[in-house]
């Protein structure tokens, strides 16, 4: 099933401010919230649903790749199991982001979450570079990278607590959140934070393990298979969630960030999905004609050059660039013809053409079929 468009999901407008998407996502969580529709399947459904919405359009990077690329750019057809954007959000980290939202909408210290109450902090975020050839981009890849990042710690499970012996926490008394109240023109608004002691566990190690000095994380090396999406362009970022770093002492893990880079090709320019390519041919071959070989980016193909070929000629390939990585069709290979002007001659050669330059056929007679450099120009954009 396709997903539906996030601004709509939200119901707002393309230009939303902050202040309008907070509004919007509050309003919809109120109403599709667990604790007011318990075992409502679709209620819960619209509720994710919402969340991922707001994740991705509060986010001004990932707002700007929606805007550009769409869900594709976010998602990549299945990035590497947790998906895009809030594709792969559990309600943990749904309710880890409601922070200064939401503030005690359902009494007490806010919404509840998976956890009976308490919040978990969220680890930061991975970046990688990841280097991709033309034909890479042009058929779609799956890279395999090795990264270092924060895990949770095996020896005391992630507690931080040598042999798991945790007592509650002084600072949030065990609730795992931080509660302040505020008094305002509209009467008393309570807001809560996640503990910054426990970080929202509620509970403190007795004695530090010694494996992890009770931060309950450790560096680990870790294979990371990365789908990416044909039609990627350079400088783009694609967010893999959930394998980034694990917060300290039971978090919630970061987001892993791809930034794609393009490797330039041998002799092939991109421009969007269209490429260009510089053919240079012989005074002969234009004069001629000629059938020259041209290696695109998936075969080679043979062209068909007309005999009196001009230099700056733009012969195009209809389907013979690069996909859309929203899938809007593929670009066009665009020939440029540049014709090779001899730079030696020898005396046979050089008389040949002193006693040529001043017949009919070889002064320049453009009729409307030779295109000025700026319909050329023009053209290349259609």
């Amino acid at each position: 099933m396709a997903k539906r468009d996030y601004y709509d999901v939200l119901g707002v407008a393309k230009g939303a401010t902050e202040k309008e998407l907070k509004k919007a996502y509050r309003k919809l969580a109120i109403q599709f919230h667990p604790d007011k529709n318990p075992d409502d399947k679709q209620a819960e459904s619209k509720f994710k649903e919402a969340a991922e919405a707001y994740e991705v359009l509060n986010n001004p990077d990932k707002r700007a790749r929606y805007d550009q690329y769409g869900h594709a750019g976010l998602e990549g057809g299945g990035f590497g199991g947790g998906g895009f954007g809030g594709g792969g959000m559990n309600m943990d980290d749904i309710f880890s982001q409601f922070g200064d939202i939401f503030g005690s909408a359902f009494g007490g210290g806010g919404f509840r979450s998976s956890r009976g109450g308490r919040r978990r902090s969220r680890g930061s975020n991975l970046r990688v570079r990841v280097k991709l050839t033309l034909e890479e981009i042009a058929n779609g890849v799956e890279k395999k990278i090795k990264i270092k990042k924060d895990v949770g710690c095996d020896d005391c499970n992630a507690t931080g607590a040598e042999n798991g012996n945790l007592s509650t926490c002084r600072q949030c008394n065990g609730s795992g959140q931080m509660v302040q109240v505020v008094n305002t023109p509209l009467g008393r608004m309570q807001t809560s934070t996640t503990c910054n002691a426990c970080n929202g566990q509620g509970e403190t190690a007795t004695s530090a393990c010694g494996t992890c000095s009770g931060q309950g994380v450790v560096k680990k090396a870790d294979e990371v298979s990365i789908k990416i999406p044909a039609g990627v362009e350079d400088g783009m970022q694609l967010s893999v969630s959930g394998k980034g770093n694990v917060a300290p002492r039971g978090g919630i893990a970061g987001d892993l960030i791809v930034l794609i880079e393009e490797i330039p090709h041998e002799f092939l320019k991109r421009d969007g999905k269209n490429l260009h390519h510089d053919l240079y041919i012989s005074y002969s071959d234009a004069v001629l004609g000629a059938n020259p070989e041209i290696q695109t980016i998936s075969s080679k193909v043979k062209i068909k050059l007309d005999a009196g070929i001009q230099s700056g000629k733009i012969l195009r390939l209809r389907g013979k660039g690069l996909p859309s990585v929203e899938s809007y069709g593929t670009g066009d290979l665009l020939i440029h013809v540049n014709v090779w002007t001899p730079q030696e001659l020898d005396k046979e050669q050089r008389k040949f053409f002193e006693d040529s330059k001043d017949k009919d056929n070889f002064q320049p007679d453009p009729d409307k079929n030779n295109k000025s450099f700026f319909d050329k120009v023009k053209e290349m954009f259609q």
